[in-house]
């Protein structure tokens, strides 16, 4: 499936009649559903043109909330491990809507984070959180892991 993001190869195998895309980052393979191919091909993205280090990048990271849990699909850190960024995937066909945006500042509730980012893999949204105002700002672009570190 295209994207709006660039090209990368992946590894993909079939078994029992169902397909596996290898996950660098957890290093193991993953069910390939729309929804993965968003979030392999954003993790990538992130790391070869945004220049996020992969080891400060996890992937469906476990998130309790409320004693209810959860699972965003990837957080990123800053080099001394306070979380940075959240990302919420969505497969190409949903649309972003407000529910979508509403489940990430709910997680972020949690996180504490100063940025929000969202994806279809079609569309992607970046807003900057400030804390202290309780307010958003989208962005035109999603900045550079040192951008995000050092803004």
């Amino acid at each position: 499936m295209e994207l709006n993001l660039p090209s990368y190869v992946f590894r993909i195998k079939e078994q029992h009649g169902k397909k596996l895309i290898f996950d660098e980052f957890r290093r193991r393979w993953v069910m390939l559903t729309p929804e993965e191919w968003v979030r392999q091909n954003f993790a990538r993205y992130l790391t070869e043109i945004k220049h996020y280090p992969s080891t400060l990048m996890a992937l469906e990271r476990s998130l309790r909330i409320n004693q209810h849990d959860f699972r965003t699909d990837i957080v990123l850190f800053s080099r001394s491990g306070t979380p940075l960024v959240v990302i919420e995937c969505k497969a190409p066909e949903v649309k972003i809507s407000q529910q979508v945006f509403d489940q990430i500042a709910r997680y972020n509730l949690e996180l504490r984070v100063d940025y929000l980012i969202v994806t279809n893999g079609l569309t992607h949204y970046c807003c900057r959180f400030d804390q202290g105002l309780q307010t958003y700002t989208f962005l035109q672009e999603i900045p550079d892991y040192e951008v995000m570190v050092n803004g």
